[in-house]
């Protein structure tokens, strides 16, 4: 499973809002809908969160393995 707690965490730390990733950077309501869920999101949108608050891909999610997978 992949968790995006490692983003909320970074956003706090960088002082960045969800309400300025929507109006400041452009990133939609929607994506910030499906990281809250820990819904799947493109690459794409990863190296976008990534450019804008100067960080790490580990600093945007976190894998957690699953018991499943054997």
């Amino acid at each position: 499973m992949i968790s995006y707690q490692p983003l909320w965490d970074t956003l706090k730390e960088k002082g960045v809002t969800q309400y300025q990733l929507i109006n400041n950077y452009g990133v939609s309501a929607g994506q910030l809908s499906r990281l809250r869920a820990n819904s799947n999101i493109s690459t794409h949108t990863v190296d976008v969160l990534c450019e804008i608050l100067e960080c790490k891909v580990e600093d945007v999610l976190l894998h957690i393995p699953s018991n499943s997978m054997k």
